[in-house]
């Protein structure tokens, strides 16, 4: 959209400190423009030299750290642009045809008047502009002249400097009074073609910035109008446009700045799908070489297992060859007894009965067997227990995976989680282990801090220090499943602890000592206890947990029940019966009263 030429006076091109045309404009921080030398001398000197901080002249605004400058480029093309302005356009044609110096203003001299800016010299002005970036774009601070509805000045495009400013930028207009040069003055003359005040049929020529409304000459000097800031209406509407032409470029740049996320995103996307097949073919080969281990390790275990056997079978075949010799020789003998037994030669039978009638040397056979690993099946039993212990190793690779790769702002449901909802137990609380602040409600599915100590026994399994209790169920084998509802709660901790642990005193919490539990603190930070605490990001907060323990493998592991996500999974050994850990927290100031519910378990779909 083209841009209408626009009002410019040499006030706005003009330092505050030398009162001359810039040279080498720079911005400070707040906004407002200086010649480069003008504002280095006036911080060297008085403006800054032994001072804590460094102030603009203008504004009072100070800086505890003196800002760098950099020339803006921008303000000093234009500044040459408008020196191309003749001067009699410039300050005001024959009311300024004095002979004072072109880049000076005499004290005495009225300010100049605002004049058009040359269509030419405007349009290269914004060409030049249109191609800068706006990361080019330089700063100052030109608020509109008396909007009523402006903000305080803050940092705005150099391009508004294109916008109408007039002399009375920088100050308050004044009441309204008609005078001898005033265009009010003329009102029975209003331009012929303009749309018509409907009280008083005068053309809307002007413009009530206080109103926000377009009024003709009479209006103007009326109680409604008076003491508002009057203009004239045609060259509000050039300003407005002006700001159209603007708003319309900071769209473009702000559309620009959306097409480059769509295209960074686009890239992005690209490149996960080309990541993607990269570790899609990185895992069919690693699961092909594993695929192809695992064969070679049959072979081998196959292999072992023939080994073994031709083992046995030899050995078995050398204790049959040596016990059939001795059997051999022994019927030899028996053979040999039995003919002298029938023998009626006396003289033979004397001579032979010494040497057949000595026993026969043996070897004694009794601990003699052919025991194999075969036999026993503990290679078979051996290869079972590593290939479960593979087989759930490969179970957990893809919740491994997706907690990896899992963005936390994405909840993703785990299916796994109705699994587990099959191994639901009953658990109540156990009032005997509830600490003494501790309100336990009476089906015992309910902890809630009370304010203060309740008259309990103080008997050995009860806590006295932590605010916890434990679940009158243990486990010491199999699987078990239960699910709190921790919703309204800004604290809680949630776990197993062992039937073992100390519960007097200060406690040091973590597997080691027998705790394994899930913490929140603050409403957002949740861990899990160990030593140090293993930080976690928990996204989106659960409002009910579900907590499954498998006691053979040793595998504690938090969901999140309405999500159908996985929390948190800890591998440990448990060497001794453990129960459901709770503890609801301290409340302070009714922050964290609402209390800990042991939930039916409901299956989820």
């Amino acid at each position: 959209m083209a841009l209408p030429a626009t009002f410019l006076s040499e006030d706005q091109f003009t330092c505050s400190i030398c009162l001359e045309i810039f040279n080498d404009p720079i911005a400070t921080p707040c906004g407002h423009s200086f010649c480069k030398a003008c504002i280095s001398s006036y911080w060297d000197g008085a403006g800054g030299r032994g001072a804590k901080f460094y102030q603009c002249p203008f504004c009072k605004e100070s800086f505890p750290k003196r800002p760098e400058l950099q020339i803006n480029r921008t303000l000093k093309e234009i500044t040459e642009l408008f020196k191309q302005v003749p001067t009699d356009r410039r300050s005001g044609g024959a009311e300024n045809t004095n002979s004072h110096p072109q880049h000076h203003h005499s004290a005495q001299s009225p300010p100049g008047r605002p004049r058009e800016l040359p269509e030419g010299i405007f349009a290269e002005m914004m060409t030049r502009f249109k191609r800068l970036p706006s990361s080019e774009m330089p700063h100052t601070t030109l608020p509109y002249p008396n909007d009523p509805h402006a903000q305080s000045p803050g940092p705005v495009n150099a391009h508004l400097s294109f916008q109408a400013q007039n002399n009375e930028q920088h100050y308050p207009r004044p009441p309204y009074f008609p005078s001898a040069r005033d265009p009010l003055k003329g009102r029975g003359d209003s331009s012929p073609g303009l749309p018509l005040c409907p009280i008083h049929l005068r053309g809307l020529e002007f413009f009530c910035q206080t109103d926000n409304t377009c009024i003709c000459s009479i209006c103007a000097e009326t109680a409604e109008h008076r003491g508002h800031n009057v203009t004239s209406a045609k060259r509000e509407w050039h300003i407005k446009k002006s700001q159209l032409g603007i708003a319309e470029l900071e769209l473009k740049e702000l559309i620009c700045e959306k097409q480059r996320k769509v295209e960074e995103i686009h890239n992005s996307l690209r490149e996960t799908q080309v990541a993607a097949e990269r570790e899609t073919d990185g895992l069919v080969c690693a699961f092909s070489k594993l695929i192809s281990r695992v064969e070679r390790c049959q072979a081998e275990v196959l292999e072992v297992m023939e080994m073994t056997r031709r083992a046995a079978e030899h050995r078995a075949q050398n204790l049959l060859r040596e016990l059939e010799e001795e059997i051999a020789e022994l019927k030899k003998k028996s053979t040999a007894l039995s003919q002298l037994a029938l023998s009626e030669d006396y003289i033979h039978f004397l001579k032979m009965f010494p040497v057949l009638s000595v026993p026969q040397q043996t070897k004694d056979w009794s601990s003699v067997s052919v025991v194999s690993e075969l036999t026993s099946g503990v290679i078979l039993r051996t290869v079972n227990q590593k290939i479960e212990r593979f087989q759930e190793e490969m179970r957990k690779l893809p919740e491994v995976c997706q907690l990896s790769s899992l963005d936390q702002s994405l909840p993703r449901p785990n299916p796994k989680i109705r699994r587990v909802q099959e191994y639901a137990v009953d658990i109540t609380l156990d009032p005997s282990t509830a600490h003494p602040r501790i309100i336990l409600s009476e089906d015992g599915k309910q902890a809630q801090c009370g304010d203060c100590h309740q008259p309990v026994p103080d008997n050995p399994e009860r806590y006295d220090r932590v605010v916890c209790v434990l679940a009158r169920q243990g486990f010491s084998t199999g699987r078990h499943y239960w699910e709190v509802e921790v919703g309204g709660k800004t604290d809680w901790d949630l776990g197993v602890a062992s039937c073992s642990v100390n519960r007097k005193g200060k406690i040091t919490v973590s597997p080691a000592h027998g705790y394994w539990f899930l913490s929140l603190r603050d409403k957002t930070d949740y861990a899990f206890r160990t030593l140090p605490s293993t930080i976690l990001t928990v996204n989106p907060r659960p409002s009910r947990v579900g907590i499954y323990v498998d006691c053979d493998k040793g595998v504690l592991t938090f969901y999140n029940v309405e999500a159908r996500m996985l929390i948190y999974t800890f591998t440990d050994t448990f060497t001794d019966t453990i129960h459901p850990f709770f503890s609801p927290c301290t409340n302070i100031s009714g922050r964290n009263e609402a209390p800990l519910i042991i939930c039916p378990v409901a299956m989820t779909e």
